[in-house]
């Protein structure tokens, strides 16, 4: 079968020799000449043309492998796969990042399946041991639809490789069991699965979200990998297959996991004690077949750094075998070159060289040599392009262009047609190119080459645009309608709720009371001076979990009192004023006429083309909004809120290049001298090509150097100006000013945000903010208030792999010099500045090789600046500081953060933290250190249990970000709004708001009725049907807020599809709550059960049909009310 990207190969000679020689089993074949994006394409073909089912790429480093992995799975489809290594520390960890070990995992479940895969790896990962192959292939568990299942006996099996049994599963490496039903979540799956049993059969298996927890699709098979890469031997049961040394004279820590590896008890870090296990551990070659293929690139190198490697570990094992954290044993942790060898005999090996050398210790077969080169870069300039396309026509080459989309390849396809070359485009793999062809199809391959022995060039955006369109990886992208985070779903006993009626009080757990002859189920709230209140289940949507501002005293609201009804008075009457101001603003707005920019420019298309991402749908629809209001005759005010890293800044770009191309001017105003920089050099780098002058203004200009920059941008020369608040400085006068681009503007002081205020009044406004709106309030001020989401995170480069460890020395000094030797920055984050300038001492006493800066809030914005400024430009290498780096830092070269007491810090503040590294195509590493010995408060003992999930497992991801929607609330609807939203909790205040703006746009708003029901029914939650608290609230809350029929069979569906099948009390607790929404749109003011009637007051009664069981009662209740309402 042709192959439109691969097949050109078989038209030369070395190509079919060489393809013959690995047939025959011949090797080690030497392959030289190839360029470097070559490779990748030259190995794609080998593994296709030969039919060998399972190869290996070896590179020399993680940063080649990674490249190599980008260009061979566009060739390779699913069968490629990037093997990371991990990195050897010896210290104990609490919890770490188990994303890269799954995929690990994954390759080692494929490779011992016999799957077709082709591997891209570092030499690292050769030298580390692994279980037997065998072992790991007997611990593999297949369930097929007809499988038998005993609950026992897998969850047994499960917690035997390595599985955390929860009372949820949110993450790899989790399974749960809740009566008949099994979830597990196994490495390598993109989605958990859902197994339901019927007995001890199976009824059903699915894939589910393990967010929303709802089923996906529905699975015949499913194969289950051990949750850990090192498991225990499970033909040795609970022990080791070797003897663990007396724990005499090891430290209290290494003695510890010796005592756990004697038990089988899995902790972080058992893969470097593998040889108290198995006493033959594998290579990752012993799991590859007999005769599959293995490729090294650059064998040099490869050899070069298989040394260093092995000297690097044997530094730091020596180093922590004397501090007591590494036993004698863990000095064979990695194989050598011999052992790798001998696995090469049974395999076929070929070296990739671009010079021709002889490889130390490797024979070679038969050499072979490509005259290649490179394609030139024509930097977007097309007659260069389609002259160096007509020349190679001439010279009879097929010319294959891989451009980003179909889009994209018609709009070339056109540009050639221009300059009087044919070309073709097709997305169809199977096609067929005949000699001097021209093709265009759409593609992800990083960089051109040209294979001058077969006469076939490969040109990619690189060299016609002069950068590579990183297409975006589709991910799964959530429906819309599907219901938002409740903040109940993390209410654990002793937060915080309010209940709408009753105020602020404390949740102290559930409980279940029988009155009379009826069970149900209450939430217990505490008030001040010790009353309580018990909130019957139909009541729950009442209740929200308190939520005000972060660190923030709570008041107890008292039972009976009218203090709480006046709180909620006075922000009532807050929230109308703000409400009101807010359509005024709008409607003054609206009824203004400002400048209207004319359509896009064939430059702005060329510019655009040049971003070297492919964007993310959220980005193109903002892009879209934005430009739609520079093109009306209206004045934007356009607010674009997305989180840290997902693009905002590219929005901004586009719409102050398409104000150039109308000859206006921009101001782009920021709240620090860093972010100016910063700014400056991303507005440089993308404006080079173009005929627009950039200018910063900040303290770092000379005084001459701002009033020459000032006077020419009043003469109409500065395109683009960027700067703090020194831009609203009254000698700053614009010649012709279009478009101001405000970022963070709640940053700014009040006199600073009145110029803003009157500027806005004429030119075009687009505000950027990092801190993401909750959606509720975005859709309360939709009408009123301009603004673009950007949800959809851009494609994870590299996930940041974060570690919870116990602040020890020895930790701290080799995470900053491991850093340091990559030639790369540290944060050190310490909120105390008490003790600050002690932690930097003490810092530089560990490593004192490092350069040390210091920076906190305290200091004044110049010295702070200045600190900021030295770290930017690497004149530092550890920044010792507060969270002050929490925001609006971009730091490519910082790829460490390190955060002391991290106990004592909230989710959303460690998410955000975090986000500060690994922001560039190298590795980030986040350390979580906390203070072992000292007593943890129950707070911080809580708050380490939720780090720890949130590391391992992402789960708690969700209060992170509800905690930060808060506070992009607060920066959205200003300061003055805070102490209202503390006063009554968030969730009630955005309820009023949203309620108030309703109004005043015209759109009724109904009072609420809460409809009471007097009923005699059985209409709660069996314990023996949702076990977990959390679960059982989080169910209730559903319950409770069902407003229609839809949504009730909605809830069924999760309930059903979550717990199995529903037991009547459940359906009548459901059917409840559907008649009570019933009751709130008819005004009913109550439901009662009265001498064999029922009352529905003060509208109906009615006498059921017979005697009936609570379900058939309140079903019928539902269709009168039904019929009534009709």
């Amino acid at each position: 079968m042709a192959d439109l990207f691969l097949s050109p190969l078989k038209r030369c000679y070395e190509f079919n020799q060489i393809i013959e020689n690995i047939k025959d089993g011949k090797g080690p074949l030497h392959v030289h000449g190839l360029v470097q994006s070559q490779k990748a394409h030259f190995s794609a073909a080998l593994f296709k043309y030969s039919g060998i089912k399972q190869g290996l790429i070896i590179a020399h480093s993680e940063l080649e492998a990674k490249r190599i992995y980008e260009d061979i799975r566009f060739y390779a489809g699913e069968a490629a796969a990037y093997m990371p290594c991990s990195d050897i520390f010896f210290y104990s960890m609490e919890a770490r990042d188990r994303n890269e070990e799954s995929k690990r995992i994954d390759v080692l479940r494929r490779l011992s399946k016999g799957e077709k895969i082709i591997i891209v790896s570092s030499i690292d990962n050769l030298m580390r041991k692994y279980v037997p192959k065998s072992v790991f292939l007997d611990s593999i568990i297949e369930i097929n639809s007809s499988s038998i299942i005993d609950v026992e006996r897998i969850s047994r099996s499960l917690a035997a490789l390595g599985y955390e049994r929860e009372s949820k599963v949110e993450g790899i490496g989790q399974f749960s069991v809740r009566g008949g039903i099994i979830d597990i979540f196994s490495p390598g799956f993109e989605n958990p699965v859902r197994i339901e049993l019927f007995g001890d059969e199976i009824d059903s298996m699915r894939s589910f979200d393990a967010i929303s927890q709802k089923s996906i699709e529905k699975i015949t098979s499913v194969t289950i990998a051990p949750a850990r890469e090192v498991i225990y031997n499970p033909s040795v049961g609970l022990g080791t297959a070797a003897e663990i040394p007396e724990t005499a004279g090891l430290s209290e820590e290494l003695a510890g996991k010796m005592d756990k590896l004697s038990q089988g008890i899995y902790f972080e870090g058992i893969e470097n004690h593998i040889d108290y296990i198995y006493d033959k551990p594998d290579t990752l070659l012993d799991y590859m077949g007999a005769a599959s293929l293995v490729l090294m690139n650059e064998p040099e190198r490869v050899l070069q750094r298989q040394r260093n490697y092995a000297g690097e570990f044997a530094e730091i094992f020596v180093a922590s075998l004397e501090r007591g954290e590494a036993s004698k044993e863990q000095g064979n942790l990695l194989f050598g070159m011999d052992r790798i060898q001998e696995c090469f005999e049974d395999k076929r090996l070929l070296m990739l060289a671009t010079l021709p050398k002889d490889v130390e210790g490797f024979e070679k077969a038969a050499a072979y040599s490509f005259s290649a080169r490179e394609v030139p870069s024509f930097g977007g300039k097309t007659e260069m392009a389609a002259g160096e396309i007509k020349f190679l026509k001439e010279k009879g080459h097929s010319v294959l262009i891989s451009i980003g989309s179909p889009d994209k390849a018609k709009g070339l396809q056109e540009m050639l047609s221009a300059h009087s070359i044919e070309a073709s485009v097709t997305s169809n793999r199977e096609y067929s190119m005949r000699p001097s062809q021209v093709v265009i199809s759409p593609g992800d391959i990083s960089s051109g080459f040209s294979y001058l022995d077969c006469a076939f060039t490969l040109i990619t955006d690189t060299e016609i645009l002069g950068a590579h369109k990183k297409s975006f990886q589709k991910k799964k992208i959530r429906s819309k309608n599907a219901r938002q985070i409740e903040s109940f779903m993390e209410l654990e006993i002793g937060d915080y709720v309010v209940h709408e009626s009753h105020g602020i009080g404390k949740y102290e757990g559930m409980k279940q009371l029988v009155v009379g002859d009826m069970t149900k189920d209450y939430l217990r709230i505490v008030y001040s001076a010790g009353d309580s209140l018990y909130v019957p289940t139909d009541q729950f949507d009442k209740v929200q979990k308190y939520i005000g501002g972060e660190g923030e005293k709570v008041r107890l609201s008292k039972l009976g009192t009218s203090e709480w009804n006046k709180a909620k008075a006075k922000a009532q009457k807050a929230v109308e004023e703000m409400a009101k101001e807010l359509i005024e603003l709008y409607a003054r707005r609206e009824g203004m006429k400002g400048y209207q920019f004319g359509e896009d420019t064939p430059w702005q298309f060329e510019f655009e083309n040049l971003f070297p991402h492919e964007e993310t749908q959220d980005q193109k629809r903002a892009i879209e909004e934005v430009k739609k209001d520079m093109e009306s005759d209206g004045i934007m005010d356009r607010l674009i809120c997305g989180d840290v890293g997902y693009g905002k800044t590219e929005v901004a770009i586009r719409a102050v290049f398409k104000a150039c191309m109308d000859s206006k001017q921009v101001a782009v105003l920021v709240p620090t001298t860093i972010l100016a920089q910063q700014h400056y050099n991303t507005f440089r780098e993308r404006f080079e090509k173009f005929p627009i002058r950039v200018e910063v203004l900040s303290r770092f200009k000379t005084g001459k150097e701002q009033s020459h920059i000032a006077d020419d941008i009043r003469r109409g020369l500065v395109d683009v100006v960027i700067g703090t608040h020194r831009l609203l400085s009254d000698d700053i006068k614009f010649k012709d000013l279009g478009l101001l681009v405000i970022d963070e503007e709640q940053r700014f002081g009040v006199k600073h945000k009145e110029k803003i205020k009157s500027l806005k009044s004429s030119v075009d406004v687009l505000a950027m903010s990092a801190t993401p709106i909750p959606r509720t309030l975005h859709m309360s001020l939709t009408g009123i208030r301009d603004m673009s989401i950007i949800e959809e995170p851009p494609e994870e480069r590299h996930p940041v792999l974060t570690f919870v460890v116990e602040a020890k020395e020895s930790i701290i000094a080799d995470a900053i010099e491991r850093e340091i030797s990559r030639g790369g920055q540290v944060f050190f984050v310490y909120n105390r500045v008490g003790g600050i300038e002690d932690m930097a001492a003490k810092i530089k006493k560990l490593v004192p090789s490092a350069r040390i800066d210091l920076g906190h809030g305290q200091m004044n914005a110049r010295q702070l600046e200045n600190v900021m400024m030295r770290f930017l430009q690497k004149e530092t290498d550890v920044l010792v500081c507060t969270t002050i780096i929490e925001t609006g830092m971009d730091i490519a070269n910082a790829n460490t953060m390190i955060v002391f007491d991290a106990d004592k810090m909230g989710l959303s503040q460690l998410y955000q933290l975090r986000g500060r590294v690994g922001r560039s195509s190298r590795q980030g590493y986040a350390y979580l250190v906390y203070e072992k010995d000292k007593m943890l408060t129950e707070i911080s003992e809580k708050r380490l249990k939720a780090i720890k999930e949130f590391t391992e497992f992402g789960s708690g991801f969700k209060i992170a970000m509800r905690d930060l929607e808060i506070r992009g609330a607060g920066n959205l609807l200003g300061s003055q709004q805070h102490g209202h939203m503390s006063a009554i909790g968030y969730d009630l205040y955005v309820k009023m708001l949203s309620d108030a703006i309703r109004r005043l746009k015209g759109e009724e708003v109904r009072p609420e009725i809460d409809t009471e029901i007097e009923l005699k029914l059985n209409a709660y939650i069996p314990q023996d049907y949702i076990q977990d608290e959390l679960a059982k609230i989080e169910i209730y809350k559903k319950i409770a807020s069902i407003e229609s029929r839809e949504e009730m069979y909605e809830v069924e569906e999760e309930i059903e599809d979550r717990f199995s099948d529903i037991p009547v009390p459940v359906r009548t607790l459901i059917m409840t709550a559907y008649v009570k929404s019933l009751g709130k749109k008819m005004g009913v003011k109550a439901i009662k059960h009265h001498n064999e009637k029922i009352y529905i007051e003060p509208y109906y009664m009615f006498k059921p049909k017979e005697e009936k069981e609570d379900y058939k009662l309140i079903t019928e209740i539902a269709m009168v009310m039904e019929k009534m309402l009709q």
